[in-house]
């Protein structure tokens, strides 16, 4: 479900990272489980709500990201957002600090040690965009297509552990639990101060020999041919998702996304809107006149229109079904044709008699016309 992260923070999508900090150190004081008056476990939920909000929009990278993708576009690794993820705790330790906890302790809770940096957890890969840009014609009847995606994947030599053959030890100084814990004495009583260890990250499980294949990094770069279906009715600035087709995760993590964005270039007989085409076919003036039929080409083929006696220029027809596909899958969208009535730029000289006469009958009949009108 898409998270607005605005919204949990009360502010504006134009907000200036200042007005963000001011909500968030308001939502902080309000929402701590130390100092709330809800029932701890809602202010913790509700803390660490605000919290990943601020992470998110305090962060130039993840806010771009959110505001053209949505959360979906952040990604906090495979178990979503802990709080291994904050960076920011600095930017309110200064309400808390007097609260009897001994300074930043109170958040060595929360964030793993005073440095508040992040462990060595295995986390989803960045997600990646490409621009893909199409015919109209592809989009009507979809197509599929081959990308070379250059990206980061997981070594397979080492399952993206960075260790030889994959194989970690239990880290020495804090026995595979990842932390360690401070026994420490304040205001007559002690309470126990839990940090990260800072050999292993938080993981458990160090590496004593890298793997020769990636260095120890776990992944490498290629260039990764993915297939993209696309759908009938395409639209342009449509946005596909590849799960998994993004870059590698670390630590051992799932990869990112692939985001393909679809781009429909102009045709040159048609203009869309939506699900409609629109076409503009021009007529004799006798057609338009007399009435008549004339062809009018489609997405797959030719198609008869016909032409009432005396269509007036920019006369607009609907051609049920011709449009563009329905992504949904539901039939079509409709064709709007917009009649042109062409004139001749010469004429024969019996066509000139004839055009002559018809003028000296339009001029008989509106002279009776007139007359009509002044005998009433």
């Amino acid at each position: 479900m898409t998270k607005d992260y605005y919204d949990v923070l009360g502010v504006s999508k134009t907000a200036s990272p200042d007005d963000i900090k001011r909500a968030y150190r308001k939502l902080a004081q309000q929402y701590h489980p130390d100092v709330s008056k809800l029932d701890r476990k809602v202010a913790e939920e509700k803390f660490k709500e605000v919290s990943e909000a601020y992470e998110v929009l305090m962060d130039a990278d993840k806010r771009r990201n959110y505001d053209a993708y949505g959360s979906e576009g952040v990604t906090f690794g495979s178990r979503g957002f802990d709080w291994s993820n904050f960076t920011h705790f600095q930017d309110i330790s200064d309400l808390f600090g007097g609260m009897g906890f001994g300074g930043n302790s109170l958040f060595d809770f929360f964030f793993g040690g005073p440095s508040g940096r992040r462990g060595n957890y295995p986390e989803t890969g960045a997600s990646l965009q490409y621009d893909l840009e199409i015919g109209l014609k592809e989009a009507y009847s979809g197509s599929n297509k081959r990308l070379e995606i250059p990206r980061s994947v997981k070594c397979d030599q080492c399952g993206g552990t960075g260790a030889e053959k994959g194989k970690l030890e239990q880290c020495p100084t804090c026995h595979g639990s990842g932390q360690l814990s401070y026994r420490q004495s304040a205001l007559g009583g002690h309470f126990v101060t839990v940090r990260t260890c800072q050999t292993c990250g938080g993981s458990g499980k160090v590496i004593r020999e890298k793997c020769k294949s990636c260095l120890g990094a776990g992944r490498k770069q290629t260039t990764s041919t993915i297939e993209v279906s696309i759908p009938k009715g395409a639209e342009d600035g449509m946005r596909l998702r590849i799960r998994g087709a993004g870059e590698a995760g670390t630590n051992g993590g799932p990869s990112g996304d692939l985001y393909v964005v679809i781009h429909v270039t102009e045709h040159d007989k048609f203009t869309r809107e939506g699900e409609n085409l629109y076409y503009s076919v021009e007529v004799p003036f006798t057609t338009a006149a007399l009435g008549g039929e004339v062809e009018v080409p489609t997405m797959e083929s030719m198609a008869k229109l016909q032409i009432p006696s005396g269509t007036q220029p920019g006369t607009v027809f609907r051609m049920n079904s011709l449009g563009m596909p329905r992504v949904n899958g539901r039939g079509n969208g409709d064709m709007y044709v917009t009649v042109k009535v062409a004139v001749p730029k010469k004429l024969s000289s019996e066509q000139k008699q004839l055009l002559r006469r018809f003028a000296d009958l339009e001029e008989e009949k509106g002279k009776g016309f007139f007359s009509r009108l002044k005998n009433t």
